[in-house]
């Protein structure tokens, strides 16, 4: 976030265990956006735009949510807090269809590339993902997000052990669909130890960034913590 709100609450108010009701890269529907000092001024008009949020990595206080707030220009994020009591809604990666989409915007290089995805069941198979970033901020609001340049992104849900050959493959044929749309696709892992770049991971270094609510750290074995 190029920019963050200060937490709310005291840093021994927090939780050790994060609610397991959203996730980060979830999108949340929002009724009313908490104030604080020093917002930047494109907020309230792009929550009143789309009342949508991103969860974003960080402990937080009891009935309070971290969140990430998207503008028109690609500068323009903001890590800011929403109380749990107003979020009328949770939206799930894995979860959005881009069935809706108005034919002129399911043209775009993105999403041809994330239906290509769904159709090629060899690449990411029985795996649970779906799209993050700008392809799913449009998908949850149905507000124009996406652009002809825009990267698609994916969020792998990897509970368990992902061998690094399997990781090998499945960055190959991530890389083959990019190259075919004329696009970049970067895809997470989201692992016990947080969130980890499936390319990173892929590379066989001996050890990769893990990013946790907690903060990222170096790790060995993203699935022993």
């Amino acid at each position: 976030m190029r920019v963050c709100a200060a937490a709310p609450f005291a840093s021994d108010d927090t939780l050790a265990v994060v609610d397991s009701r959203w996730q980060a890269h979830d999108i949340v529907r929002l009724r009313r956006l908490e104030s604080f000092d020093n917002e930047p001024v494109w907020v309230r008009n792009a929550f009143a735009r789309a009342p949508f949020a991103v969860v974003r990595r960080a402990q937080a206080a009891e009935r309070w949510l971290a969140i990430g707030l998207r503008g028109a220009a690609r500068n323009e994020r903001y890590g800011t807090w929403a109380r749990h009591d107003d979020i009328e809604a949770v939206f799930a990666p894995e979860a959005l269809d881009s069935s809706r989409l108005e034919s002129t915007r399911a043209t775009l290089p993105v999403f041809v590339a994330l239906e290509a995805l769904r159709r090629d069941t060899t690449c990411l198979g029985s795996l649970v993902w779906g799209p993050t970033g700008s392809v799913g901020f449009e998908l949850a609001t149905g507000k124009p997000t996406a652009t002809a340049t825009s990267d698609l992104d994916l969020l792998i849900r990897m509970p368990n052990y992902l061998s690094h050959d399997e990781a090998r493959r499945i960055q190959v044929m991530l890389d083959e669909h990019a190259t075919h749309a004329d696009i970049r696709i970067d895809a997470q892992l989201e692992t016990p130890a947080g969130g980890v770049a499936l390319a990173e991971y892929a590379s066989g270094k001996a050890r990769v960034m893990a990013r946790h609510a907690s903060g990222p750290q170096l790790v060995a074995d993203p699935w022993t913590r």
